[in-house]
C-alpha cells in the first residue's frame, strides 16, 4: 500500500511539476497575455501572407567547414527563397566569417559576438547551455513572421519551409513540430517519430512558429532544472496554451554531436 502511495504521489508530481516551473517562469499573467495577444489582428495577419518571410537562426562555433558545407548549403538549396539567415557566431575565432562571406547570398547576415558566453565548465551543464547567448542574439535580429532554427552541424531537407510555411497558413498553427533522423553513432541512422510535443520529441532545428514566441527567449540557467535549453524553452512555450502541429515528414537529419568544449 505505500509502495503504491509512494508511485501514485511521484506520477503526479511528475504531471505537475513542469506546469509549475513554467509558471515560476513566466509569471501569473503569461497565458492571458499570449491569449490576447493570439486574438489580435497583427498576430492573425501573418497567417495572410502569401510569401512570408522566414527566419532561420543559426548559432555557431568554430565550426567553420561544417557551417558552409552541412548547415548553410541545406539553407541555399530550400526551395522556398524568402528567407533571412541570421548566423551569430559565439565569439568564433576560426575563419568562419571569410567562409560565409565567401558565399556571396544576401540573405545571410553574420555576427560574430565579441565574448564568448559564459556557461558551466561541467561537460554536461555546458551541454545543456552551450550556444544560448548566440541563439538569443539570434532571436533579436529575427525579422521574419515566422521563425526556425538549425544547429551548424546539422542539415534540412529542401522542401522544409515551403511545406511548413503552407501548413502553418492552413492550419494557423503557433508552432509546428516534425519527426527527425539522428545519428545514434557514425553512420547510424534512426528516427525519432516525435510523437508528441514533449520533452526528447523536439529540438531545436524540428520546429517552426510565429514570431511572437521569440519573446520567449533560452534560458542559460536551463541546466539548473536538469534541462536541455532547448526543451526548456519549449516546455514554457507549450505551458502558454499554444496550437502545436506536429508534421509528419521527417525534414531534420541530426547529426551525432561533437562534445562542446570550454573555450
Amino acid at each position: 500500500m505505500k509502495l503504491t502511495l509512494a508511485a501514485t504521489i511521484k506520477t503526479r508530481w511528475a504531471r505537475l511539476r513542469e506546469p509549475l516551473r513554467s509558471l515560476v517562469d513566466l509569471g501569473w499573467r503569461a497565458r492571458a497575455e499570449f491569449r490576447a495577444a493570439r486574438r489580435s489582428a497583427a498576430y492573425q495577419a501573418v497567417y495572410e501572407q502569401a510569401d512570408p518571410l522566414v527566419t532561420v537562426c543559426v548559432a555557431t562555433y568554430n565550426r567553420g567547414e561544417l557551417l558552409i558545407e552541412r548547415c548553410l548549403k541545406s539553407l541555399l538549396a530550400q526551395d522556398y527563397r524568402n528567407l533571412q539567415i541570421v548566423v551569430v557566431g559565439d565569439c568564433c575565432t576560426d575563419d568562419t566569417a571569410q567562409r560565409v562571406a565567401a558565399l556571396g547570398d544576401p540573405r545571410i547576415e553574420f555576427v560574430n559576438l565579441t565574448e564568448r558566453g559564459q556557461y558551466p565548465t561541467e561537460p554536461r551543464q555546458r551541454w545543456m547551455v552551450a550556444g544560448t547567448v548566440a541563439i538569443n542574439h539570434g532571436l533579436s535580429l529575427a525579422r521574419g513572421q515566422f521563425i526556425t532554427h538549425l544547429d551548424d552541424d546539422d542539415e534540412h531537407l529542401p522542401d522544409r519551409v515551403s511545406t511548413l510555411v503552407a501548413l502553418m497558413r492552413q492550419t494557423r498553427a503557433d508552432i509546428i513540430w516534425h519527426p527527425f533522423d539522428y545519428e545514434r553513432v557514425p553512420d547510424e541512422w534512426q528516427v525519432n517519430q516525435a510523437p508528441h510535443f514533449a520533452v526528447n520529441n523536439v529540438s531545436t532545428s524540428s520546429v517552426f512558429y510565429h514570431h511572437w514566441l521569440r519573446s520567449i527567449p533560452w534560458d542559460i540557467n536551463a541546466w539548473r532544472y536538469n534541462e536541455p535549453g532547448d526543451w526548456n524553452r519549449f516546455r514554457k512555450i507549450r505551458y502558454l496554451g499554444v496550437h502545436a502541429v506536429r508534421a509528419p515528414q521527417h525534414f531534420l537529419k541530426h547529426y551525432r554531436e561533437r562534445n562542446q568544449k570550454k573555450a
